[in-house]
């Protein structure tokens, strides 16, 4: 088995996250022979900028940064060791409709974006989970994949019913403890007993500054709030490529990323979904993870014995996700990532007239307009979901890729994404962006 350069990773580490203008970030790679056994593995990190820009404190390789909705795989993890003791059913009807793999494979129907703050008490997954008994699905379970974030604090506030222990205490017996993750948390409060990232924000002058607040509400704890190391994550992605190492037993660890569920866009990257685990190109598993100014991105590729994690507190992380592990994949595996999405030299025939409209969510909307025969996509957020956004709303840049794809952007942005107008199998108009489905409103043309 090759062994990693440390010094040569770290370098390029700390060029390319200058070179993008990231503020902190922290890489780790861990990478085993596919003769040798499962703990025959090589564990680099590294580390770069810093951890708050008025403070200046230098980014550790024990910095703890927030990995955002990568906790949903740790949540997922949580629930198969109930599934594996026969404490929880992955098919047994939900009460309030679908069943637990709806649930993890984003296919429930619920609003996804549901960000209710109930407060910071122990009762708050409770108080939540209570509180969705007032919201109307977007769609029937099983219709269709739209991204969930309130389905993951629906199953947090299932492992708490199943373990009588809060989300966060469940999660250190279930998981933290036994795969000796000792610098991983769920509160804020435990994050400063370590070095811990500040998220840092776009200001209207171009400067990247700290936010105005260090993370999402508690009742997303089980879709979004773990906080850890760079090399504790390395540990995670161990434990699955070692298929559950007798923690869980393997065939339900290989479910989690070989059943697949199809997703009705192609952004490039993303090529379907297991349990939580999203299929990416070429051939690995993965999540990302964005929260109040830190972005993350987890990556394994079983085949090649390979784990990649990217932690970041502001800037272009996604520049710097992309030149890093495209540099590795070549390295370590001969690998290429897909070339990212861009608009056709000859644009075709976009289907304005068909698919203009006003298309729905939960305290979120898209507007397609015709603008002198020029399509013009938007978005507002409402309701809650302005608390925890940046910026309310907003146009974005667009570009015809297909009679039924629009490739949008934000202005001043490189990164092209997939806008997909397209009928649900009952027949409604539906656009998929951003990984969500929104319907077509009544009465819009």
């Amino acid at each position: 088995m090759p062994q990693l350069d440390s010094a040569h990773w770290q370098h390029r580490l700390s060029t390319l996250a200058a070179e993008f203008g990231v503020v902190g970030a922290s890489l780790g790679i861990l990478h085993g022979s596919s003769s040798g056994g499962p703990h025959d593995m090589h564990v680099i990190d590294a580390a770069t900028g810093v951890t708050n820009v008025r403070s200046g404190d230098p980014v550790r390789t024990g910095t703890v940064f927030q990995i955002g909705s990568i906790t949903k795989v740790y949540t997922t993890t949580a629930a198969l060791r109930l599934v594996a003791d026969g404490r929880l059913d992955l098919d047994k009807p939900l009460p309030m409709g679908g069943t637990l793999r709806h649930l993890l494979t984003h296919t429930s129907g619920i609003p996804g974006d549901l960000f209710t703050d109930t407060g910071r008490g122990d009762d708050c997954l409770e108080r939540f989970a209570d509180g969705l008994a007032d919201v109307p699905p977007l769609l029937p379970a099983g219709a269709a994949f739209s991204y969930c974030n309130a389905g993951f604090s629906l199953l947090g506030r299932i492992i708490e019913q199943v373990t009588g222990k809060m989300w966060d205490e469940a999660m250190r017996d279930l998981v933290f403890t036994p795969l000796g993750l000792r610098h991983t948390v769920t509160l804020p409060e435990e994050a400063l007993l370590h070095s811990a990232a500040m998220g840092h924000e776009r200001q209207p002058d171009g400067t990247l500054q700290p936010a105005a607040r260090w993370g999402l509400p508690r009742s997303t704890g089980p879709a979004g709030n773990i906080a850890a190391t760079a090399r504790d994550v390395l540990a995670f992605a161990r434990f699955h490529l070692n298929d559950g190492d007798g923690l869980i037993p393997a065939d339900l660890i290989r479910e989690m990323r070989t059943t697949r569920v199809e997703v009705p866009f192609h952004d490039g990257e993303t090529e379907g979904l297991g349990l939580a685990w999203f299929h990416k190109s070429p051939g690995a598993i993965g999540h990302d993870g964005d929260t109040i100014g830190q972005t993350a991105f987890l990556r394994l590729l079983p085949t090649h014995r390979l784990a990649v994690v990217l932690l970041t507190n502001g800037g272009p992380a996604r520049d710097l996700y992309r030149a890093l592990y495209q540099e590795i994949l070549t390295e370590v595996a001969d690998l290429t990532l897909p070339a990212p999405l861009q608009p056709p030299d000859e644009p075709p025939r976009f289907e304005l007239a068909r698919h203009a409209g006003v298309y729905i969510g939960h305290d979120y909307q898209n507007e397609l307009a015709n603008r002198n025969g020029t399509p013009v996509l938007s978005w507002s957020a409402t309701g809650a979901l302005r608390e925890v956004m940046p910026s309310a709303g907003g146009e974005y840049e667009v570009a015809a890729a297909t009679e039924n794809v629009l490739l949008y952007r934000e202005p001043g942005t490189k990164r092209w994404h997939p806008a997909t107008f397209h009928q649900l199998p009952d027949g409604r108009d539906a656009l998929h962006i951003g990984l969500r489905a929104y319907l077509r409103a009544p009465g819009t043309p």
